[in-house]
């Protein structure tokens, strides 16, 4: 796979055979990619974060039970949200870790399609162009990383967002970590154009599901709890354009909440691809909280023109908890 080639407003890429084609191209500031669906119009996909610890903390086991679920639900690509090598991210693109992570650990034929991966706050501990670099794309074909950018695919939408540089203490309080800002700074200015380019493609999206995936959390019982600067900052955009989902990782639980100051907006955690904060646990209105898990797991996804389905499993391949919702198919008359 080459390097992207950019002209204006118009960027085209084609990833190996192995793959379904993926058509890349600038609008907003944002690239969009192509993910095609199944025959029938569905689609699925599992999701994993805060994973890389070279099979450590059960991160083996989880990727085995990941293999055997997407073959299960013929899975048609898998998201990461974030946190992809601990614990200071990559050292350069010729870091073993990169393998010793992701390629030798998620092995499964049907992990093998194209994987779109965030950045955590952990990746910017390193150097984190290493992970952006299409050098990574040709050593793993599966492999695709962006600060920020939009996947299509017929009747949904999905918005990554690059999360780490909205949260205060990574700049005023670092203690002893170094973080990345190359691409970054002025940081007032890199959030001011990322929140006017995410709210631009979001209201221009016509899609029947829009699905928002992050690192940090918005709502969360977990370790972390909530980020007080997406709350601020990304939450009233997510509810004023719609949104189903919020997908993020950076609590290391699975984890699903529903409040109804924000319905229809669901908010899932997917954390739990290694290391597990047994516990790790804050009270939260039980009437919102549907599901919280202190230990490892994943995610797997269902979507149909007119359903979303979600179910979280755990290492030993048990489901924990299921939910779906649907959505009426709205007809035009001519």
């Amino acid at each position: 796979m080459g390097a992207f080639r950019t002209k204006p407003l118009l960027s085209f890429v084609t990833f190996s055979a192995v793959l379904s084609l993926y058509f890349v191209l600038s609008i907003a500031g944002l690239h969009r990619f192509e993910q095609a669906a199944k025959a029938d119009g569905s689609l699925s996909f599992l999701v994993v974060g805060d994973w890389g610890r070279r099979g450590g903390y059960n991160q083996t086991e989880v990727a085995h039970q990941m293999g055997i679920v997407g073959d299960k639900l013929a899975i048609d690509f898998v998201i990461s949200t974030g946190d992809n090598f601990y614990s200071n991210g990559l050292t350069g693109v010729d870091d073993p870790a990169f393998e010793e992570s992701f390629s030798q650990i998620y092995t499964a034929p049907s992990l093998q399609k194209q994987w779109y991966n965030v950045l955590g706050n952990h990746d910017y501990r390193g150097d984190v162009l290493a992970q952006l670099s299409p050098i990574l794309r040709k050593l793993d074909s599966k492999w695709l990383c962006m600060r920020s950018f939009i996947v299509d695919s017929e009747f949904v939408e999905f918005f990554f967002l690059d999360t780490t540089p909205f949260v205060d203490k990574y700049f005023t309080n670092p203690e002893d970590d170094v973080y990345d800002w190359r691409g970054i700074l002025p940081r007032e200015q890199y959030i001011s154009n990322l929140l006017k380019e995410f709210d631009f493609a979001l209201k221009e999206s016509t899609a029947k599901w829009k699905i928002v995936v992050g690192h940090h959390t918005i709502k969360s019982a977990g370790h972390h709890g909530n980020t007080d600067e997406l709350v601020e900052q990304v939450l009233p955009i997510l509810q004023a354009n719609n949104v189903d989902l919020y997908i993020n990782g950076h609590d290391h639980c699975l984890e699903h909440i529903s409040s109804p100051d924000s319905a229809p907006l669901q908010f899932l955690t997917s954390g739990g691809g290694s290391k597990a904060w047994r516990g790790g646990v804050q009270w939260w209105n039980p009437e919102e909280m549907k599901f919280y898990y202190d230990g490892q797991g994943f995610m797997a996804v269902q979507i149909t023109r007119t359903r979303v389905k979600i179910a979280f499993y755990d290492i030993f391949g048990n489901i924990l908890h299921v939910w779906g919702t649907t959505k009426q198919l709205q007809y035009s008359s001519t």
